[in-house]
């Protein structure tokens, strides 16, 4: 179990401080670089950092609700989502660096507190963490396809990065729901919906 905790240190000290690494081609690549406004590309990179934002507090939550899930088919399913977060978090990184910006200073904050939320989730039992997963992922890929319609038309590179997001956001959602997810209660939909909120309109600035 020691030993599982520090590799878990490890991975959050990674996901925070360095450079993730995608081993899928960029959805974005063989794109120009789109001659965009002063305004434009400011909006482009706010909508970005919220999207890494959102990756970063996948991984904790992902790697949260592994650390307690029981059923290994359930971990399994747990640690594949977050496998294709990471590439997440270096596409919109990446495009975020483009832009001329940098991810949000709030990185931390929002990881440990949706660490806590994983963790959380998994000690209530595997129905119900598959089922906070299903959610999350639901809600995320309603998120993103706002992002689409966002974005500045001619962004076509992050618009490419942010569909690819979206169909994988949805297919972790399914894959979820395979495994026995259970339906979440409606209050815990508002909360975790209002709190993603909060997280947005912080992280688009900060």
């Amino acid at each position: 179990m020691f030993d599982t905790l520090i590799t878990e240190f490890d991975k959050g000290l990674r996901t925070l401080f360095a450079p993730a690494q995608s081993q899928r081609p960029r959805p974005d690549a063989g794109l120009e670089e789109p001659e965009l406004s002063t305004a434009e590309k400011r909006h482009a990179m706010g909508l970005m950092r919220v999207n890494h934002c959102g990756e970063v507090c996948a991984q904790a939550l992902y790697q949260g609700q592994a650390l307690t899930a029981r059923n290994p088919s359930a971990r399994e399913a747990l640690q594949h989502a977050a496998f294709e977060e990471v590439e997440h978090l270096a596409w919109t990184e990446q495009r975020i660096r483009e832009l001329g910006g940098q991810p949000s200073l709030l990185g931390p904050l929002w990881y440990t507190g949706s660490l806590a939320i994983g963790v959380t989730a998994g000690l209530l039992g595997d129905k119900w963490n598959l089922g906070f997963l299903e959610e999350t992922e639901h809600q995320v890929g309603a998120h993103l396809d706002s992002h689409l319609t966002a974005l500045p038309a001619a962004d076509a590179k992050s618009r490419a990065i942010v569909a690819q997001m979206r169909d994988d956001e949805l297919r972790h959602a399914d894959m979820a729901h395979e495994y026995g997810a259970a339906r979440l209660p409606a209050p815990v939909k508002g909360l975790m919906k209002l709190t993603a909120k909060v997280m947005t309109a912080t992280s688009y600035r900060l």
